[in-house]
């Protein structure tokens, strides 16, 4: 929830790593920009650590070309992962003041047309979480299965190549 955190955590954790495990592990992180602007990709840059490509989950999940159709097809959309499905209500409802001021879902969503629902897992209840989500916000709703998407393949990659 806190972008301008990212790229100095994940500096701290390549540190810790690097301490723990001596200087020459190989590290890849699984974390995409998620609005960094950069920053997240100075810091790897500057580490000699590679990350999985795309500007956030909803990209790597949905696999780069279906991501720009979805895109290309509604930009108005607001997009849930199995985690944001999960904690919608504190990270969205809460976390934004919503369940406390609800005159406030026309300011944040009004420019959003639709729900989708990117599933890591088939569960139903957190397809249910994902519909009521798009309720509550007054959007249309869909669902995508996307498995882990291109997130396994990069990390099949990174690991092969260790």
């Amino acid at each position: 929830m806190r972008p301008e955190r990212i790229a100095d955590a994940v500096a701290d954790r390549i540190g810790w790593a690097r301490r723990e495990y001596g200087p020459d592990i190989r590290i890849f992180v699984a974390y995409a920009d998620c609005g960094t602007r950069g920053s997240l990709d100075e810091v790897l840059a500057t580490a000699g650590v590679e990350r999985i490509g795309g500007a956030h989950c909803f990209e790597f999940y949905a696999g780069a070309a279906t991501y720009a159709a979805l895109q290309e097809e509604e930009l108005g959309t607001f997009y849930l992962t199995d985690f944001l499905a999960r904690q919608f209500e504190t990270l969205v409802m809460a976390g934004l003041g919503i369940d406390r001021h609800p005159e406030l879902i026309p300011m944040y969503f009004g420019n959003y047309r639709r729900v989708v629902y990117l599933a890591q897992s088939d569960d139903a209840e957190l397809t249910a979480r994902a519909q009521a989500a798009a309720a509550r916000l007054g959007l249309d709703f869909e669902y995508r299965p996307t498995g882990y998407g291109e997130l396994a393949t990069a990390i099949t990659i990174a690991v092969g190549a260790a």
